[in-house]
Formats: C-alpha cells, sequence, structure tokens
C-alpha cells in the first residue's frame, strides 16, 4: 500500500471515528492536534472528561487488529501529548481519559467502529 492510500485510509478512519463519537454524545475539541511531541488524531470532551483519542484504521486484519498497534511505548506518548495539550491550553478538566477507536475498512460494507475507553 502506498503512502498517499494509506494517508488515505487514515484521514477517513479520523472522520469515520470523529462521527462515532460524536454519535455517542462526545463533543469533538479538535483533529489532528500537532505539536512538538507528535500528534493528537482526536481530542473530545465526554461530559466533564477530556478525551484523548487514538485513531486506528485498517481494511484488513493481515497485519494485526488496530487494538494490536498500542504499545506500552505508544501509551506512553499518548499521555505526553495529553499532558502537553492541557498546558497549551491551559484547562484542568475533573478527569482525563486516552480512548483508541478502530476502525476496520472491509473490502464491502460500511466501517466496522469499535472503541475502548481508558486504555493508558
Amino acid at each position: 500500500m502506498t503512502y498517499q492510500r494509506s494517508k488515505s485510509v487514515g484521514d477517513y478512519g479520523e472522520r469515520v471515528a470523529a462521527d462515532h463519537l460524536r454519535s455517542i454524545g462526545m463533543v469533538v475539541l479538535a483533529t489532528n492536534w500537532t505539536c512538538r511531541f507528535g500528534e493528537i488524531d482526536i481530542v473530545a470532551r465526554d461530559g466533564s472528561t477530556l478525551v484523548i483519542c487514538e485513531v486506528k484504521t485498517r481494511t484488513s486484519h493481515q497485519h494485526g487488529g488496530p487494538f494490536e498497534a498500542i504499545t506500552g511505548q505508544k501509551a506512553a506518548r499518548l499521555r505526553r501529548l495529553a499532558t502537553h495539550w492541557l498546558e497549551v491550553h491551559d484547562v484542568a478538566p475533573p478527569s482525563v481519559r486516552i480512548d483508541v477507536v478502530s476502525v476496520v475498512v472491509p473490502p464491502k460494507g460500511g466501517p466496522v467502529v469499535e472503541r475502548i475507553a481508558g486504555v493508558a
């Protein structure tokens, strides 16, 4: 798969994930927020909880499922990004959570979306 195709699939997955989060009542505050530490795919609010969402999109499970891509190192990076986002935006919500949203785009049919809340 070429980089452009991978990026297109990833961008599509992030749009699907944001729509999914809105459909379950979350408010999307930012998408693709970048800083020197990396990128946060989606920043959302779930009630009074700030939610940092990592989106993993796949077209198959050939190289493992989307959730398998979240390693301890990746979780630590997401925590560092969350802390930096809070500092930059000068906010102190009562709680912060890191979620992973999996989007699998099959050859036929609509995308399959799953979410794991509070992974790190």
